[in-house]
């Protein structure tokens, strides 16, 4: 199974390096959730200490991946600034501040409505 639903070889060099580094973030999370899961069930607290560092090494791994991306692709950046280290509610957000009712678009290019008007 590939990672690729286009055309390898229609894809340009930085679209294939933003490729790599987000299949290189999804195996960094699957691997922080395998040992965050063996940690949890495991008895013996040598082997935990051990897990558990080599899970933290994926979280760190998992971070540089995001950093590179939010310096190296669009939306990372903007995106991270929103949510991170924000005390409000998680979940989604109305981009009131960004988007006025009428679906025009904002600064950052993106329409309330996508542009395609009301579907009621």
């Amino acid at each position: 199974m590939t990672d690729y639903h286009e055309p390898f070889e229609r894809l340009d060099e930085k679209t294939l390096d933003q490729a790599r580094a987000l299949i290189s973030l999804k195996e960094e999370v699957e691997a922080i959730n395998w040992y965050n899961q063996r940690v949890a069930v495991t008895k013996d607290e040598t082997l935990k200490a051990i897990l558990a560092h080599n899970r933290d090494e994926e979280i760190e791994h998992a971070v540089m991946a995001i950093e590179w991306l939010r310096r190296n692709m669009e939306g990372w950046d903007e995106e991270l600034r929103r949510h991170l280290f924000t005390d409000g509610p998680i979940g989604h957000h109305d981009d009131h501040d960004d988007v006025h009712e009428t679906g025009e678009s904002t600064s950052s290019g993106r329409r309330k409505d996508l542009g395609i008007g009301n579907l009621r």
